[in-house]
């Protein structure tokens, strides 16, 4: 596959643009969101960006076959909208530490952006922290001066959530240069003989006072590909390995300040807003509530993707349902609520995007948590009985008793165990693997169990 086969007589001419955005995580979504936005912007030939695999070395290689370009499907209700997407300059495997360093190490870098998953922050982003940790290190011994770090994940407050592990891995790596210092000798950061940064005691100064890390919330729908999306790509006469399909709807929340320059992502459609809660949390709990609902529901009934489950009657009620309990957490008005749930129906129900439950249902312990959890505290604070946030654990329990060995989740091992103790203690343990807190609310574990019993026989409490 040639970059070649990606153009065709009167297509843009793809041209070299400076490297100037570092990305970790090259999957659909980004490609699909950020590095839309990125093309899409008023000043694009200023900011090219160079893209690092969280784990695929498989997707590196069919993206540096064809020189980082790759085509987006925008697949509407009626028709498909298809386009080259050309900011990406460079691709990396995620092992390549001498291209991440050298990359986090140019000036010319100004921002670093992450596409990394709920699980990452639940189960404590070490891996995610120490890589960022590494670069921030190289980039302070190049005095490769002040950079901004953008993570674009579904995660309450990620900047906040980035922020702390970014600062404890520095301040971890200060300690032990403290340590290893000896007397009567100044302690150095070791950069230059240490990839890694290990015992850099100057390194978490120098972040709180070079590094600004701004919060977003992202937002676009974008299935896994099929061979099916290359066959559409290639009847357009585009010969892609690695397309994307989306959906027409597409946002992009930021708020912070930014330590240097940046792309005119607002030319493109972002919005800068100065606080991001409502947002999150409109976010978190409207759609990739109703989504996790559908997911471990729609499953239960025999559905295979979320227009299909959608159309059941039993489901719909049941995200009503859900949608209702949440608003309480989401805040706005009555109206402006109802007129985001009216563009989530339409965007769930978008009959040819093949939105697969089962991708949905991958890492239900750390998406749960996010997403129900705080909706079954404010329930429960107020004296309600949070029975959707119930019913929709219930649906994940029944459904970890049926995926069996074909789960996936970060927390695989835990929550096999959780679930294949002594029966009548699951849901309360698998409760407890979400929050400790409900995990010792009576009413609410006796609630799941029942609400898990009712979606065995695939009818929701």
């Amino acid at each position: 596959m040639t970059a070649e086969a990606l153009t065709r007589p009167g297509d843009p001419c793809r041209a070299a643009r400076p490297v100037r955005i570092v990305h970790l995580g090259l999957g659909a979504f980004f490609r699909a969101h950020g590095a839309w936005y990125t093309a899409h912007a008023a000043d694009a030939d200023e900011w090219g960006i160079v893209g690092f695999s969280g784990r695929s070395r498989d997707l590196v290689d069919r993206l540096a076959s064809q020189d980082g370009l790759y085509t987006l499907i925008t697949r509407g209700a009626d028709r498909d909208t298809i386009e080259v997407v050309p900011t990406i300059m460079e691709v990396h495997p995620g092992t390549d530490a001498a291209a991440w360093l050298g990359a986090l190490a140019s000036p010319r870098v100004a921002v670093v952006t992450l596409t990394v998953t709920e699980a990452a922050y639940a189960a404590g982003p070490a891996s995610v922290a120490a890589r960022l940790v590494d670069g921030l290190s190289a980039r302070r011994q190049a005095d490769g001066g002040p950079i901004t770090l953008v993570p674009c994940d579904n995660v309450t407050d990620n900047a906040s959530a980035l922020a702390e592990a970014v600062r404890s891995e520095a301040a971890r790596r200060g300690q032990a240069g403290r340590r290893d210092a000896r007397p009567g000798e100044s302690p150095t950061g070791h950069v230059g003989r240490r990839a890694s940064g290990q015992g850099d005691t100057g390194l978490l100064e120098w972040i709180d006072a070079s590094v600004s890390i701004v919060g977003t919330v992202v937002d676009r729908i974008t299935p896994r590909p099929t061979p099916a999306d290359e066959e559409a790509a290639a009847a357009r006469g585009y010969a892609d390995a690695a397309p994307v399909v989306t959906e027409p709807f597409s946002e992009w929340i930021i708020s912070g300040e930014f330590a240097a320059d940046r792309p005119d992502w607002e030319s493109a459609g972002a919005r800068f807003v100065d606080d991001l809660a409502p947002y999150a949390r409109r976010k978190l709990h409207l759609l990739n509530g109703a989504h996790s609902l559908l997911a471990y529901g729609g499953l239960l009934r025999g559905h295979v993707e979320v227009a299909d489950a959608l159309a059941d009657d039993v489901l719909a009620e049941a995200v009503e349902e859900w949608w209702e309990e949440a608003a309480v957490t989401v805040g706005g008005t009555t109206a402006s609520r109802a007129d985001y749930r009216g563009a989530l129906i339409e965007r769930f129900a978008n009959p040819r995007m093949h939105h697969s439950l089962a991708q949905i249902a991958i890492d239900g312990s750390s998406k749960l948590r996010v997403r129900v959890v705080p909706v079954a505290h404010a329930e429960l604070a107020a004296g309600r009985r949070a029975e959707a946030a119930a019913s929709i654990i219930g649906a994940w329990v029944a459904y970890l008793r049926r995926a069996g060995a074909d789960l996936v989740d970060a927390c695989r091992s835990e929550v096999l165990a959780a679930e294949s103790g002594p029966t009548g203690d699951a849901p309360r343990r698998l409760i407890a693997l979400l929050d400790s807190e409900l995990a010792d609310h009576d009413d609410f574990v006796a609630a799941v169990s029942a609400a898990a019993r009712s979606w065995d026989r695939g009818i929701p409490s």
